[in-house]
């Protein structure tokens, strides 16, 4: 019971913190605003990218995931470790990496007019979709690969008792897996593109390719239209509420039941399926190695000239995100060993635009204190906030998994309290733990959100300084303290993670 009271306190407070400043808006605006045209094209362009975006991911996602997971090679450890950085990524970096070699001037296309052919253009439609799948391919395979990981490894041994070949053990092991995990994977996925900003305009291309978040940006930004911002976030709310109730019907428990806790060994069947495994690690490496490294090739010239305002930057971002991350999986983790009712409250935020949240927030505390008072102690609940989902997608399955093997054990036991988090829970889930630590502390590490609208000129976490230095022309200097950012993002993700999966081993 008093789980499940704790779970409820996280779910109203996640509720006020994230449907609180939309309501905020639409009162200072005085009602909502009806939706023109334009408004609705933006609408349905979300749908149909987030669409195209999330299938994509998730389809390419499956084999590398399956690869990874039964493959061992040189460098295995530190792939899947690499898959967490262009998530992680700074948005507006990533797409500079990703216009170096996609872009007008990019190696592809320098590729494809060598061949005589003519040069492929990276905006609009096409090119939203390919920077998605930059971003979410690698979160997906993570996720895929954490329900690899959770198939008891009795079932691998058993399956290679029986003989069983390769098309029995997708039968019974693989598809109940992906029934469990895909549909949730396949909603972070299409949520995260329905609230697509930066992406959306650095390579849209024009009005045709205009998502919702962008229209909100654009009502605040250019119009301050407060009530037609509102109504814009209300239809996202409905959005991704929509998907993630879609997901939970379809998603089907796996029924695999309790292991030893020894590491899966999942069985790795030779001939072409091998070299088809081989070709899917290889093209995932390439598809995140060669945006990642044009990044650093442009930012290790600025590191020799970096602003003294770096470090504390540096360090006010690390001030925000270590306690952010630890408040979004204590969050997560409530509500996903609560029940997976919780599961449509803790994707809640995901569906709440950041630019209306900011906004509500601002009007909450202007009245009352200097809202630049605020900056960092904001900034860290609005980042844990917005990782939360990230971190409940990572728990959930196993979480799931630990309360129908061992729930009614522990309570045979009276296993409550302190007790069962130390002797049941955290031991059980170290791995989804670590990576989901490392997931939310890198969110808000490279996170340029609220701390925009509250922070004054000493106060500036390192995202924004990153900002600051680009809209100074300072671009060498930028470029310079975007790769310490990535470093550092990626520094914390790596840490956080490989302890989790050192831990569990």
């Amino acid at each position: 019971m008093a789980g499940r009271a704790l779970a409820l306190t996280v779910a109203a407070a996640l509720g006020l913190l994230t449907l609180g400043p939309l309501v905020m808006v639409l009162a200072r605006a005085g009602g909502a605003a009806g939706l023109g045209p334009a408004d609705w094209a933006a609408v349905r362009f979300t749908l149909l990218q987030a669409a195209l975006s999330a299938g994509v991911s998730v389809a390419l996602a499956i084999p590398v995931a399956r690869a990874l997971a039964r493959r061992r090679f040189v460098g295995r450890g530190a792939l899947i470790a690499l898959l967490g950085a262009p998530f992680l990524l700074p948005v507006i970096v990533a797409v500079l990496g990703l216009l170096a070699v996609f872009g007008r001037a990019g190696l592809v296309n320098r590729g494809i007019e060598a061949l005589g052919l003519p040069p492929v253009p990276i905006y609009g439609l096409h090119g939203v979709v390919l920077a998605h799948v930059f971003f979410n391919m690698p979160l997906a395979v993570r996720l895929i690969l954490q329900g690899w990981f959770a198939i008891p490894a009795e079932r691998f041994r058993l399956a290679a008792t029986l003989g069983f070949g390769p098309s029995e053990v997708a039968r019974h092991l693989e598809r109940p897996m992906l029934r469990e995990v895909v549909p949730g994977a396949l909603a972070v996925v299409f949520v995260i593109c329905l609230s697509s900003f930066a992406v959306a305009l650095t390579l849209g291309g024009g009005p045709r390719a205009t998502t919702v978040e962008l229209a909100i940006y654009q009502a605040l930004r250019f119009q301050f239209d407060l009530g037609r911002a509102a109504m814009l976030a209300a239809v996202q709310v409905g959005l991704c509420a929509a998907a993630v109730l879609a997901a939970g019907a379809f998603a089907l428990p796996s029924g695999f039941g309790a292991g030893l806790d020894r590491a899966p060994v999942p069985l790795a069947p030779r001939g072409w399926r091998r070299l088809a495994d081989g070709l899917a690690i290889a093209a995932a490496a390439a598809f995140l190695i060669l945006p990642l490294g044009m990044v650093a090739a442009r930012g290790l010239p600025g590191l020799f000239n970096l602003p003294a305002e770096v470090w504390p930057a540096l360090g006010r971002s690390f001030a925000v995100a270590l306690p952010s991350a630890v408040l979004s999986v204590g969050g997560a983790m409530t509500l996903a060993l609560a029940s997976p009712r919780f599961g449509l409250v803790a994707t809640l935020p995901l569906a709440v635009s950041s630019l209306v949240l900011g906004t509500g927030l601002f009007l909450v505390a202007h009245p009352f204190v200097n809202p630049e008072r605020l900056a960092l102690a904001v900034t860290m609940l609005v980042n844990a906030t917005l990782s939360l989902p990230f971190a409940y997608r990572i728990l959930a399955p196993e979480a799931r998994a630990l309360q129908a093997d061992f729930g009614r054990l522990a309570e045979t036991l009276d296993l409550r309290g302190l007790a069962r988090l130390r002797w049941l829970i955290l031991p059980r889930l170290r791995r989804p733990l670590g990576f989901s630590l490392g997931v939310s502390a890198a969110l808000a590490m490279g996170d340029l959100g609220v701390i925009a609208l509250f922070a004054d000129e000493g106060g500036a976490t390192l995202p924004l300084l990153v900002q600051r230095l680009m809209g100074a022309y300072r671009m060498e200097q930028a470029a310079g303290a975007a790769l310490v950012l990535v470093l550092a993002s990626f520094s914390l993700f790596w840490l956080f993670d490989r302890g989790g999966r050192h831990a569990s081993s």
